[in-house]
Parts: C-alpha cells; sequence; structure tokens
C-alpha cells in the first residue's frame, strides 16, 4: 500500500483519518492536524482538531456529536459557572483529561508533537497524528464585528458574525513540525480530508514552506470535497465561502485547491457538477462521501486509494 500523508481538520476530516486507518498500517498513514484552532482555556492548551482525530482514532469519540467523548458529562463547568466562571467553551469531564495532560506536557518542556505522541501512545493509537507546527499559529476571524479568535467567532459567537476575512497570525515564522516535514518528503500519496477549506486545510498551507512543498509533490494529491449540495454537512465552510464571495460548490472548493491537487471527489448527488471541477484542470470522481457509519468510513477511504493507485499508475503510463 501507498504511504499517504493525510491532511485533517474538523469533524468531517476525522471521519477520513479514521476509515483510512483502518486500510493502512501505521508506516503508511500519518495525519498531519490543523493547530490554528488551539486556544487556552482555564489556563488549559487546548488542540480541538488534534482531539478530535485522536479520539476518532481511539475509539472514544462522542457519536452524538463527532467530537468530544462518549459518554462524557460537565459537572466541573457547571460548578465552574456557579463560581462565575466563563463556560461557552464546553469541556467535558473526561476531555479535561487530554487538556491536563497535554498542559503538563508543554510545561515540562515537551513539543505539541512529543505531547501529542505521548497522548496517543496512552490511548492505544498507533498511527501517527501530528500538529501541523510545534510553534503557535493562531486562526483569526475577521468579521463585521471585529476581528475574534476562531473559537470565539465558532463556538462563542456560533458563527453568526458576518465575516470579512480569515488570516493565520504566526504562520509565516512557524516551520511545519519534524513529522510533517518528513512526510512531506517520503509519502507516495497527499489527500485533502473532507474538512473545511478555509480554516481547517488553509491554517496548514500556511505554514511556512508547506504549501510550496505541497505544489512541488510528484505523487497523487487527492482531495475530499467538504461541500455536498450546496452546503457543508458540518461546520460553516459554506457560509464563509458565500460572504467571501466564493462560489458554495464543488467548483468553488476545487479553486480553493487550484495547484494542489490532481483528483477532486464530490458526492454521487452532486454528479452534475463534476464538468465544472474538470473545466479547473482537476479530475472530478464522483462517489458516495456522507460517512454516517463507520463502513461509510471505511468505504470512502478505500475509493481514495484506489484513486491513489489509478492515478499513479496513468502518470507512470505516460
Amino acid at each position: 500500500m501507498p504511504r499517504v500523508l493525510a491532511v485533517s481538520g474538523g469533524v468531517g476530516g476525522a471521519k477520513l483519518a479514521l476509515g483510512l486507518s483502518r486500510l493502512l498500517t501505521p508506516d503508511e498513514l500519518t495525519v498531519a492536524v490543523n493547530t490554528g484552532d488551539d486556544e487556552t482555556f482555564h489556563g488549559l492548551h487546548v488542540s480541538p482538531d488534534v482531539d478530535t482525530v485522536v479520539y476518532a482514532l481511539a475509539g472514544l469519540t462522542n457519536p452524538d456529536t463527532g467530537w468530544g467523548v462518549s459518554g462524557d458529562s460537565f459537572r466541573t463547568l457547571d460548578a465552574l459557572g456557579r463560581l462565575g466562571g466563563e463556560t461557552w467553551f464546553r469541556l467535558g469531564d473526561l476531555d479535561l483529561a487530554m487538556h491536563l495532560r497535554r498542559t503538563e506536557l508543554l510545561a515540562a518542556g515537551r513539543t505539541l508533537t512529543e505531547a501529542t505522541r505521548a497522548i496517543c501512545d496512552a490511548l492505544g493509537v498507533r498511527h501517527p497524528v501530528v500538529p501541523m507546527s510545534d510553534a503557535p499559529v493562531r486562526t483569526i476571524a475577521q468579521t463585521e464585528h471585529g476581528e475574534m479568535a476562531f473559537q470565539e467567532y465558532f463556538v462563542r459567537h456560533a458563527c453568526e458574525p458576518r465575516i470579512t476575512g480569515v488570516r493565520f497570525d504566526g504562520a509565516d515564522d512557524a516551520l511545519s513540525s519534524p513529522a510533517l516535514s518528513e512526510a512531506l518528503v517520503n509519502a507516495d500519496a497527499i489527500v485533502f480530508c473532507p474538512s473545511n477549506p478555509l480554516v481547517s486545510i488553509e491554517p496548514v498551507l500556511a505554514v511556512q514552506g508547506v504549501r510550496d512543498a505541497i505544489e512541488r509533490f510528484a505523487g497523487p494529491r487527492i482531495a475530499v470535497s467538504p461541500i455536498v449540495g450546496g452546503r457543508a454537512l458540518k461546520g460553516p465552510a459554506a457560509k464563509m465561502m458565500a460572504e467571501l464571495g466564493e462560489e458554495v460548490s464543488n467548483a468553488g472548493v476545487a479553486r480553493r485547491y487550484a495547484g494542489l491537487i490532481d483528483v477532486l471527489v464530490l458526492d454521487e448527488s452532486d454528479a452534475a457538477e463534476a464538468p465544472a471541477v474538470e473545466a479547473l484542470g482537476i479530475a472530478a470522481h464522483v462517489a458516495p462521501t456522507v460517512m454516517t457509519t463507520d463502513a461509510d468510513k471505511t468505504a470512502l477511504a478505500r475509493e481514495v486509494l484506489t484513486l491513489v493507485s489509478q492515478t499513479a499508475h496513468r502518470r507512470s503510463a505516460r
């Protein structure tokens, strides 16, 4: 099987990462995760996208939300609220252990990569889950009400303010994490999971040298579109694209990935959009992309890996 670098963020990204982990060995899959959403809450370093992937691969995800820990409760946060503390970012009682341990490890001098590896080892997650960078990068939402950190926009304000732009503070100076750098050199293929291209994938691309490395990458580059039927199944991707004047469609996603991918996978319900994608010089592949069950996640991962092999074969035959 090929060595795959999967670029992920959010619930959709974690779902495909889980599917890929069912078909590839730990030596064949590295999942690089957005950390532009990282934030400090109650003195704890919280990495929402990293945790969503780790919980998925550990089999701990809350099935009702797609994030957080199954069976979690919020008694600690409720008690904090009674004491006058802020509780808009919902950290569960079991979830708190993750952030406590990460913060301990970082305070002891570990890098974010090392802390993530230690947590994965403790939870039995064998496939490498790696942050995009060990340096802090902060996604800032520019809105009609002013600038705000992404979690404030996304959670506290439920994505309601109209967005006018996004920037990634620190990205220009941040180096890619050692494992991401290694995967960019050694991988046979790159897979962009169905994550929000503006705030889950773009922060990874903004890290120093990553976009250039992917543009030069010689192997197959496959992306799965997060837009189905003109909307995002999860999160604010469609709303953000519309407010930024971008076309909310698979062609709009393809424009975001111009120069970075060879094939865009779009849902079977959007088959009519395939010609618009291919007019941009990107091959369109139609398949079921909605991942409701674990079987769906594995089936989509298998489809993506088949595309990787077919794309590599076509290149070698030229």
